[in-house]
């Protein structure tokens, strides 16, 4: 399997998953929070917002 096989079938799960991709970003934001005592919140919670969007940016792309 190329590449372009694991890219397309990335995808292809983040289309038709993108709920269960969003939970695993909150769920390893909350899990970095946790391990820097809620010191830097604002900017894990900044960086989960940026990560879900381009995910879903990913996998909503054309092929």
């Amino acid at each position: 399997m190329g590449f372009d096989e694991l890219k397309d079938k990335a995808k292809d799960l983040i289309g038709q998953h993108g709920d269960k991709v969003d939970q695993g970003v909150e769920r390893a934001g909350q899990f970095a929070d946790e391990k820097t005592g809620g010191q830097h919140s604002e900017h894990i919670d900044k960086g989960e917002e940026k990560l879900k969007e381009g995910l879903r940016n990913f996998g909503d792309q054309q092929q």
